[in-house]
């Protein structure tokens, strides 16, 4: 059997009803490759007078990978960065050492209501690079290179598979794909990373022969081949890589090595040092910090 975990996910709800799934990290599985965040947001109906912004909060030692289906959303950053967030782009912001970031509904849409519909992934940044220099990179949607593999249309957004290689900036060995299959599609996917999973966004999958629902995230086996069929069509991610290159402590918005490194980023959060959005003076505060962050995941 080439699927070692089938994860269901959870959902959470972010605030005002804004409600995500949550796949990784999962007690069975905390990681895959460097991911070791995944949300998946949406179908939401956005109304106006609805408020699902994301207020100012702090990052560390992780990448934050945004990549929407439809609708919209406002970057802003401590770095001065201002990018309006569309379907198929990939905005990639690397924490480093500590970044300050908003996601916030554009002004263009305040009054108008739309669907918001993608994912928010977070990889670990390699340990040569958990203490980097922040940055945000963003690469819209016509510099994603695109290719048909048997009935799929595949879009490389980071990394490189079937002969295609995105330009969006990762720091360790890394690959996400977005996948399309019409109906009555098939497609063989080679073991393309040491880790891999896949995730069905949209329709209902087979993989080997074994059902995969929407919003359901097959892990396979290592070097595992897989024929992906569906009956109806069916929209799906896969991510994958090389495995962490040393266990993390994940606690709040910060993910570090280092358990003492966590509790300075709460300090400095708390005490206003991590910098700040220009023009946006809410924030996040800090939740409760616990006396020992936990165990770290690898």
């Amino acid at each position: 059997m080439p699927i070692a975990q089938q994860l269901t996910g959870h959902e959470k709800d972010l605030g005002g009803g804004f409600l995500v799934r949550r796949l990784l990290p999962d007690a069975r599985q905390r990681s895959v490759g460097p991911f070791i965040f995944f949300d998946h947001f949406g179908p939401a109906q956005e109304l106006p007078g609805v408020n699902h912004d994301v207020r100012p909060h702090p990052h560390i030692g992780l990448a934050t990978v945004t990549y929407l289906f439809e609708g919209a959303m406002m970057h802003r950053d401590s770095l001065g960065s201002a990018q309006l967030i569309e379907p198929g782009a990939i905005n990639w912001m690397t924490a480093g050492r500590g970044i300050v970031h908003s996601e916030r509904r554009p002004d263009h849409l305040r009054d108008v209501a739309f669907v918001n519909h993608g994912l928010q992934l977070w990889t670990a940044l390699p340990l040569a690079h958990e203490e980097a220099e922040p940055s945000f990179s963003h690469t819209p949607a016509d510099a994603i290179p695109e290719c048909s593999v048997g009935d799929a249309r595949v879009r490389v957004l980071v990394g490189e598979a079937f002969g295609a290689r995105s330009p969006v900036p990762a720091l360790s060995r890394t690959l996400y794909l977005d996948v399309w299959l019409p109906a009555g599609g098939r497609m063989e996917l080679p073991a393309l990373e040491a880790q891999q999973a896949i995730h069905a966004v949209e329709g209902e999958l087979e993989v080997d022969g074994a059902p995969l629902a929407a919003r359901r995230m097959a892990v396979l086996v290592p070097g595992a081949s897989v024929l992906l069929t569906t009956r109806a069509g069916a929209r799906l991610v896969l991510v994958g890589g090389d495995a962490l290159d040393a266990p993390r402590h994940m606690w709040w918005n910060f993910v570090s090595s280092r358990k003492e490194r966590i509790l300075q980023a709460g300090e400095d959060w708390q005490a206003m040092r991590m910098g700040t959005v220009a023009g946006d003076p809410e924030f996040i505060p800090l939740p409760p910090t616990p006396q020992t962050p936990p165990e770290p995941r690898s």
